[in-house]
């Protein structure tokens, strides 16, 4: 099933806010082990509230709830991270960027990082739809484990690829989120550390840092982050991504 999320972004959340006909349709879903889908392009009040009841609805399955905050925090995280990639090169039409150009793109990257927050999000919403931007989110499950993939429908430039693999390093750096903040303090806004605070996280929790991997495909043109979650002492998830074999 797929659903699509167009609402105005708000930092609560409220049950109340997702209509009783998608929760039908997402339980009718998971009881039938189908593939649940949600596509954003900027996510909002109403999107979040979505996507804790699919997450809920999930863990609540397989009697795992006490992953709900770790799950969600991470799909929140991969999710504001691909709204500012896809943003990012509605600002490089805007401003007729050349992102080929190193010097252009430094200082591009500079300015944007220096000027872009969520507040400015609801700006860019009809603006990507537009253009054909989005972000799905999909779930896939078993009792073994619970897959979560973030979806760009256009791939990673080269230097971003650069740039991720840089973060995959940088995060091995830490055992816990404290210490990450301790060096970092107030840094994180608008700063791309989304990829690192989510295997931080992950590692926190007591996950091999291989569960969560990126990868691009320009022949699909699409950019995947994925947190594979096991359930299950047996299995062993797939290693596919810029943070396999780190």
């Amino acid at each position: 099933m797929e659903n699509t999320e167009n609402e105005s972004p708000d930092v609560n959340y409220d049950e109340h806010l997702v209509s009783d006909l998608f929760k039908q349709k997402v339980t009718q879903g998971i009881d039938k082990d189908k593939t649940i889908s949600l596509i954003t392009y900027v996510l909002g009040e109403t999107g979040e509230a979505k996507l804790k009841f699919i997450i809920k609805s999930l863990l609540k399955k397989y009697g795992k709830v006490d992953l709900m905050d770790l799950l969600y925090t991470c799909a929140k995280e991969l999710i504001v991270n691909s709204t500012k990639a896809a943003i990012k090169r509605l600002a490089f039409k805007e401003m007729g960027i050349d992102p080929s150009d190193e010097l252009e793109y430094e200082n591009f990257m500079h300015s944007f990082k220096e000027n872009l927050t969520d507040k400015k999000f609801p700006y860019y919403h009809a603006k990507m739809k537009e253009n054909g931007f989005y972000i799905k989110v999909k779930f896939f499950y078993d009792h073994k484990k619970i897959i979560l993939r973030i979806i760009n429908n256009f791939p990673l430039l080269e230097k971003e690829e650069e740039r991720i693999r840089e973060k995959f390093i940088k995060a091995k750096k830490y055992d816990n989120l404290f210490e990450f903040y301790i060096d970092h303090g107030d840094n994180t806004e608008g700063a791309g550390m989304g990829i690192t605070m989510v295997e931080i996280l992950l590692a926190q929790s007591g996950f091999d840092r291989h569960v969560f991997t990126i990868y691009s495909s320009k022949i699909k043109r699409e950019t995947v982050a994925k947190v594979e979650l096991p359930m299950h002492p047996e299995h062993v998830p797939i290693r596919h991504g810029f943070n396999a074999g780190h």
